[in-house]
């Protein structure tokens, strides 16, 4: 049978034929895509006429097509709905691919075409996305080591396949031990104060697994957050939470203590090959923030209100204990409970009357009307499309002149095959005419209905941030498309998307009542926004705590190996972080800065883009949350530039100053 990776995909919009392909197909085809981009590269490197923009930057750009085509499809496989067959192709792709970027970095014919047209780029007549994609290729090919000697760059290579191999186990070792876990319920006793959609889905997870007739809860966020929330059996509470933070940290094959330490000090040995004191100043000189210093800066500036803020706060859920007649002293598995009673009391809200307006499939509309009326898009469900998985959805997306802007993929709920948390990618993305195909993933828990919990309606906004981004790029070449940005400016779209989800206006259009179709309340409405920054102390902190610890792991300049508990332990006690208060992510299933190291050193880049995202959204906030002009110059100056400006200079063309730090603080009521 023919590999369909060396077939056209002649099927609508370009979706690979998720029925023709089989897990064998990858290998095969990684095979032919590696030896393919090689060869493209050598005739490239090797061509023997002098080096011009066209024949080395934009051959470059276009060149590894097939291995695009490959991966696109792989490794959101990998993400969404993986299998050990996926998972050891994996492993070894990981390593394929850093041998194969460590010989195109160590490619020196090539480097110097490179370098010679960067050396005249002042002199070549380039457009500014020109002179965008020669600067950020060259910095790449000098961060990736080409600079380097002969030896330099084989201890580069070394570290790299190894980084990869740790960082992939990583992954890997957090998706075992998250599905290994299950709090299975049997009795009233156990069950008492869950509400009845919770149960519901802890009934679906059960019968899932094979628990018939009882209640399954795991440490998947959409999960264990409400098990914590209203759990009234403290013990249970204490018990699922040990095992949330214990994930990556148990007695088996799956802990990731030695990984991680290994990964944090590779990764100092290579910043400090290519001339960084530290992992941190190395990934940090690529970002919008440029050192630790700036980092720290805007950390500390939001840390104290943070910590006035949260004292007060676990001061008013001891009160709540002891008001209740218990004597004990307020715990991390408590925080989520007493919250919840403590909310409930002073604004008169709870989950319960919230959850029935917020049905999965209306929140979805809801975010596809704040599309529309910004920037005109169009949503229309593409039926009987051949998918990757049953759960999966996909929309045809189109601007206001009805031209086609993109495919749209949602898959929503979790699964044991579908690693954790939430996020946007690409199966093809934009450049020239062609158009993306966007996916986004997050892990609602499945239930008929599946309603949503604020901060889950928070997360479908902010992923369709990320996939407006992706969706609505208009860029020449393919690695300046929509999310390919600084890190701590990608975060923008999205988060700047989480304000409209809870606008009146916008509620009023698509928080309607489950079983009775009316839309919410405007007492209601007040009360959400009532409480919109409570229990802000405790989420800024955690998320804080947890950017401390990333950067503790990557900016020490010294050589060690660190003990896990010395350094979380030394780190928290430094910033004075309270007892009952964890930070968001331990260091053993911390994926975003140990799964791969794109984040690494990066965690602070939402706060970062919380910064812009707050200051943007008053521009809206002043002119009308639906204003055309604003919308437009948001479009133009940011969702469709992608990477081919600095982001600053795209910031200020959309808001016409540097951004304010104090519409953060005051949406977060730390001011």
């Amino acid at each position: 049978m023919t590999n369909p990776f060396f077939e056209p995909w002649q099927n609508a919009f370009g979706l690979p034929p998720f029925d023709l392909i089989e897990d064998h197909h990858f290998n095969e085809a990684f095979d032919r895509a590696f030896e393919e981009h090689r060869a493209q590269i050598s005739a490239i490197a090797l061509n023997p006429e002098p080096a011009t923009f066209d024949n080395t930057i934009v051959a470059l750009e276009h060149s590894g097509a097939l291995l695009e085509k490959v991966s696109g499809v792989f490794f959101n496989l990998v993400g969404s709905d993986t299998n050990e067959q996926r998972q050891a192709i994996e492993m070894a792709v990981s390593a394929q691919w850093s041998n194969h970027d460590s010989d195109l970095f160590a490619n020196t014919a090539l480097f110097d075409r490179i370098e010679s047209l960067h050396q005249q780029r002042e002199h070549l007549q380039l457009d500014p996305d020109q002179l965008q994609l020669l600067t950020t290729l060259h910095q790449k090919f000098v961060r990736g080591g080409a600079a380097l000697a002969d030896l330099d760059k084989l201890k580069v290579k070394a570290i790299n396949e190894r980084l990869a191999q740790l960082e992939t186990r990583f992954s890997q070792n957090v998706l075992k031990d998250t599905n290994e876990f299950e709090l299975i319920l049997r009795t009233p006793d156990q069950t008492k104060g869950l509400p009845d959609s919770v149960l519901a889905a802890a009934a679906k997870e059960a019968e899932t697994r094979g628990h018939h007739g009882a209640f399954v809860f795991t440490i998947s966020r959409s999960s264990i957050t409400p098990f914590l929330q209203f759990a009234e059996d403290r013990s249970l509470r204490e018990k699922i939470y040990r095992a949330y933070v214990q994930c990556g940290d148990n007695r088996n094959a799956a802990n990731n203590r030695s990984a991680l330490t290994e990964i944090a000090n590779l990764r100092r040995d290579k910043a400090q090959i290519l001339g960084f004191s530290s992992h941190a100043e190395y990934m940090l000189a690529d970002r919008m923030a440029e050192t630790p210093l700036r980092v720290h800066a805007l950390l500390d500036q939001i840390w104290q209100p943070a910590q006035n803020k949260v004292n007060q706060e676990a001061e008013d859920l001891q009160q709540q204990i002891l008001a209740e007649g218990q004597n004990f002293e307020l715990a991390p598995w408590d925080w989520w409970f007493y919250t919840e009673k403590v909310r409930s009391a002073r604004f008169d809200l709870n989950e319960d009357d919230i959850k029935p307006y917020f049905h999965l499939p209306a929140v979805r509309d809801g975010a596809f009307s704040v599309a529309n009326k910004l920037f005109g898009l169009t949503f229309k469900r593409v039926e009987k499309a051949n998918l990757y998985h049953p759960d999966v959805e996909a929309y045809d997306v189109t601007g206001p002149n009805g031209d086609h802007v993109g495919l749209f993929l949602v898959d929503y709920f979790s699964r044991p095959s579908k690693r954790g948390g939430a996020w946007m990618s690409e199966f093809r993305g934009q450049s020239g005419t062609i158009r993306p195909i966007v996916v986004n993933c997050c892990n609602f828990q499945k239930s008929d209905p599946c309603l949503l919990g604020l901060d889950e309606v928070a997360t479908l906004f902010h992923e369709f941030g990320h996939g407006l981004h992706g969706l609505m790029s208009q860029v020449r070449y393919p690695s300046q498309a929509g999310t390919n940005v600084k890190q701590d400016f990608v975060e923008l779209p999205s988060q700047i998307m989480e304000h409209w989800a809870l606008e009146p206006e916008v509620l009023k259009d698509y928080a309607k009542h489950v079983s009775t179709g009316q839309p919410i309340s405007s007492t209601l409405i007040e009360k959400i926004q009532a409480a919109n920054t409570f229990n802000q102390g405790f989420m800024t902190t955690e998320y804080l705590a947890a950017s401390y610890l990333d950067l503790a792991w990557h900016e020490s300049p010294q050589e060690e190996t660190t003990d896990v508990d010395t350094l979380e332990q030394r780190t928290l006690d430094r910033i004075g972080l309270i007892g009952a208060v964890s930070p968001r992510y331990k260091s053993t299933y911390f994926q975003h800065i140990f799964a791969g190291d794109h984040y690494s050193a990066g965690y602070y880049s939402y706060i970062w883009a919380e910064v812009l995202d707050a200051d943007g959204f008053e521009a809206f906030k002043d002119n009308g949350i639906f204003d055309q002009a604003t919308a437009e110059a948001f479009q133009t100056n940011i969702l469709e530039r992608g990477g081919s400006e600095d982001p600053m200079k795209l910031y200020r063309a959309f808001r016409g100053r540097d951004p304010d730090v104090q519409a953060l603080l005051q949406n977060r009521g730390l001011a």
